[in-house]
């Protein structure tokens, strides 16, 4: 899939855990896993807000878009 989501990378820069996270923003680890894992075909505005909001970053900071492969997509 051609958006890439980068939720680790600012789960590093912050140092915050998965869970910690997910408590935070009020979903449970299991779905957050889905969607840093990048296997989510969805994302609510408000979990995106709310994300943004706990990690102090803006929505392009989590998502990015890629070019998908010319052989492979």
């Amino acid at each position: 899939m051609p958006i890439v989501v980068d939720i680790d990378v600012m789960l590093a820069r912050r140092k915050m855990s998965v869970g910690e996270l997910a408590d935070r923003v009020g979903i449970t680890p299991a779905n957050l896993a889905v969607l840093k894992n990048g296997r989510a075909k969805a994302v609510r505005f408000t979990t995106l807000a709310a994300l943004c909001e706990v990690l102090e970053c803006q929505p392009g900071d989590l998502l990015r878009w890629e070019a998908e492969d010319a052989a492979g997509g």
